[in-house]
């Protein structure tokens, strides 16, 4: 059986804001959240150019992988998981979306209707994710109930993704940004995936948007999933990877897994490629590269 592939395509660790992710299986080409952005401000300052840069060279990726994958996923509206201004991206695709009308905050609300406006008529068919499953062969996708954006609605809902191709099952958490709720892990610990992509804590807001306590329960959560699934490899990113400090900040699971198979990587190592941390580096492009 041909195993499956899981490549990481647009990452934080890469450079940009996304968790743009390929999946193949013997049976089926999947892509989850087809979309980069670049943070509007950090330190006061705009993207740098090297940002700018490696944005437009990332899309390119992604509608490369776009063009020869069969289905296509979007968790939610935020616009580093999708771009509804290249309609073409889902042309004769199987598209599964996050709910639009149900489980969703009024901006990404809005949102979720631009998009179904722009893509009209062009994807094979469209459905909807939340607490449904899609199965092709040997390949199983199931897709979590609506789980919160963060540790509130206020951001609104993701759905998170679980590929099982009988020989491995992977796991998508989308933006849970921890995770620091129960309802955010209860899919991992359900479906116990070897390999687990993860939207970890929102660390470089802490003690500003992101209260120490979601830091707190983010660890013990991800040491929940170390103790109580088959995980071998956790790739924390996305919202974690703009924090310079990222790993002090999980300290006590690095030390969990010393003497054990487990592996926590980033997207970036995951992919074999350099960790590059633009955003949290951009006041040293600027100073550097002005």
């Amino acid at each position: 059986m041909i195993e499956m592939k899981i490549i990481p395509l647009a990452f934080d660790s890469f450079g940009v804001r996304s968790m743009a992710t390929y999946v193949e299986t013997k049976d089926i080409k999947i892509l989850i959240d087809p979309g980069v952005s670049l943070g509007p401000s950090r330190y006061h300052l705009p993207p740098h150019r090297i940002e700018i840069e490696r944005e437009r060279e990332l899309w390119e990726v992604i509608k490369e992988y776009a063009n020869k994958s069969d289905l296509l996923i979007v968790t939610h509206y935020h616009y580093d998981h999708h771009n509804p201004n290249y309609p073409e991206l889902y042309r004769n695709k199987i598209l599964f979306i996050k709910d639009p009308k149900n489980n969703i905050n009024y901006s990404q609300k809005n949102r979720a209707k631009y998009f179904l406006e722009q893509i009209k008529d062009i994807p094979e068919e469209i459905n909807i994710a939340d607490n449904s499953n899609f199965e092709l062969g040997n390949t199983k996708i199931v897709f979590s109930k609506p789980v919160f954006h963060g540790t509130n609605s206020r951001l609104g809902y993701v759905v998170e993704t679980m590929i099982d191709d009988h020989k491995e099952r992977f796991i998508h958490t989308s933006d849970v940004e921890g995770p620091a709720l129960d309802d955010q892990i209860e899919f991992i610990l359900q479906y116990s995936p070897q390999t687990l992509i993860l939207d970890g804590p929102m660390s470089y807001m802490l003690g500003y948007r992101y209260p120490t306590k979601y830091l707190e329960r983010s660890i013990e959560n991800i040491i929940r999933i170390i103790d109580e699934t088959d995980i071998k490899t956790i790739i924390p990113d996305h919202h974690f990877t703009r924090d310079l400090n990222f790993k002090e900040r999980l300290k006590p699971v690095y030390n969990k897994i010393e003497g054990t198979d487990v592996k926590i990587i980033t997207a970036a190592e995951y992919a074999g490629k350099e960790i590059e941390l633009l955003e949290a580096r951009r006041k040293e492009l600027y100073a550097k590269f002005s």
